[in-house]
């Protein structure tokens, strides 16, 4: 089977082949993480999934996925569509509007420490990041650590890079005492996003700042270190005291993360993704500090990204009233009702990666339904003997799934096929049992939620009640039931609770 993915950097679909050609096809992979000054949003988990789909994909198909997903942590700016990162440092403006939560009494005893602390904010907001991620059923949660690298824990390696630039001439300490990248010195700068050095020159729609002008070469120039002692988190360096640019820090953590995954000095990696947004002028630099260090002439050889997440149509916005959290969409302030977090990630998987989804009530209800359909279908493959299949992989419609997503991803159409099974003539149970954990292994809504509460108990209450014709008793039982957010249902048997999914 031929696994073809779209490249961003030649905006082409090409045949994909990891440079590790061993047996276990070892495939080196870095996202662009999350910045954890708040909660994520479901648009970063859009991107999140799309990765974690991708690495389940690959693992389907027999590759050995070493995924590395980065914490920023420090140095991502406010105005980071500049290629100065420009504004506020996002960890300063989160300290400011904790103290005033806490000042306010929004912020829960105990909740965080120290809210005058970056490095206690920091931490807060990884933890809840890595508890949605595990809700959503991201595997690089519950991967190492080092798998996770934090830019505060990498500065070192970020400082060795800088220096490198320096001593090949890719840049420069201005006379502000700032390090720039000159853009001018790398001849492949815009070859991802488009934007030629001619158009930069222009401001390339209002994405290069005016700021230091007066100190830099070029307006493009981006920034790698930039010394204020007066920095909320700030580090020694040959530049002065202060803090690392936020474009160095992801160069800086794949090659060396990734290296010591490798058990070798990586120069190139396999696939790097982000959302649409990090392509200029992150991505753009990235290429550029990684390719002006080693010398290689790619940084990654598949670049994917993710368009932006819709909700009714239009862009979130706290303004707007529309802006969610994972947290917004699980614990029901969304829906009015708590959601399966296996439902919300069926939500942001099943659109193509490289279109806009639209987030919408109505396509919760449509993914509750497809979620209840295939837990539905191997509640009822569990209880049959499992058909003497040799492999899985090697069934015709674990084949064709994943034949679908060997062409970019093509998550709709692997999704589409499954259910057309489910609903044919050739559906078995017993052949079911081998084949639908295999497609579970990509899609990963299998799991069930934990019900603490005692729905059971309380079905056996009422049908108690009914019994003994206390109606008035009952009803309030089946409102209770309901209220919790249960289906319930009177059998031949006795009343029947199950959890809705949204």
């Amino acid at each position: 089977m031929t696994i073809q993915f779209y490249n961003t950097l030649t905006n082409r679909k090409e045949p994909f082949a990891p440079i590790d050609d061993s047996a276990d096809k070892h495939v080196y992979m870095y996202n662009c993480g999350p910045t954890v000054y708040d909660f994520a949003h479901i648009g970063n988990f859009r991107a999140f999934v799309f990765a974690d789909v991708l690495r389940r994909f690959l693992e389907l198909t027999g590759h050995t996925v070493h995924q590395v997903m980065n914490i920023t942590d420090v140095g991502h700016m406010t105005d980071d569509q500049l290629a100065d990162g420009g504004g506020e440092d996002k960890m300063e403006k989160a300290r400011k509007r904790l103290i005033e939560d806490k000042k306010a009494g929004k912020l829960p005893d105990g909740a965080l420490g120290d809210p005058d602390d970056p490095f206690a904010i920091a931490r807060y907001y990884e933890n809840a990041f890595l508890e949605d991620a595990r809700a959503l059923g991201l595997r690089i949660a519950d991967d190492p650590p080092l798998h996770r690298p934090r830019a505060t824990e990498h500065v070192p390696q970020m400082q060795a890079m800088i220096r490198t630039l320096i001593d090949n001439g890719k840049a420069y300490v201005a006379d502000d005492g700032a390090v720039y990248y000159d853009v001018s010195r790398f001849d492949g700068y815009g070859s991802l996003s488009g934007n030629t050095l001619d158009k930069l020159r222009g401001g390339a729609g209002g994405r290069v700042s005016d700021a230091n002008q007066a100190v830099k070469r070029n307006p493009a120039d981006f920034l790698l270190w930039k010394p204020d002692p007066s920095h909320i988190m700030k580090w020694d360096s040959a530049w002065g005291e202060g803090y690392p640019g936020w474009h160095i820090e992801c160069s800086a953590m794949s090659l060396h993360v990734l290296s010591q995954l490798a058990g070798r000095e990586l120069t190139t990696i396999d696939i790097h993704t982000g959302g649409e947004d990090n392509i200029f002028p992150h991505h753009e630099c990235e290429i550029a500090q990684s390719c002006g260090c080693t010398g290689a002439d790619r940084f990654a050889n598949l670049w994917m990204h993710t368009r932006f997440l819709l909700v009714d149509g239009e862009k979130m916005s706290k303004s707007k009233g529309n802006f969610y959290t994972v947290r917004d969409v699980l614990e029901g302030r969304v829906t009015g009702r708590p959601v399966d977090p296996a439902v919300l990630r069926f939500e942001l998987l099943k659109s193509h990666y490289r279109s806009n989804a639209n987030f919408t009530a109505k396509g919760l209800e449509d993914a509750a339904s497809a979620v209840t359909r295939l837990r539905n279908a191997m509640t009822e493959a569990d209880a049959a003997d499992a058909q003497a299949i040799p492999d899985a992989t090697a069934h015709p419609v674990v084949k064709a799934f994943a034949a679908s997503l060997a062409d970019d991803l093509n998550i709709s159409e692997a999704v589409a096929g499954v259910f057309e099974w489910l609903r044919s003539d050739a559906y078995d149970p017993h052949e079911a049992r081998i084949i639908l954990p295999a497609i579970d292994a990509v899609l990963a809504v299998s799991a069930t939620p934990d019900t603490a509460d005692d729905a059971d108990v309380l079905c056996a209450q009422l049908d108690a009640a009914r019994g003994a014709k206390d109606f008035a008793t009952a009803d309030a039982l089946r409102q209770q039931l309901i209220d919790a957010g249960y289906d319930v249902q009177t059998t031949k048997d006795g009343t029947v609770a199950r959890k809705k999914l949204a």
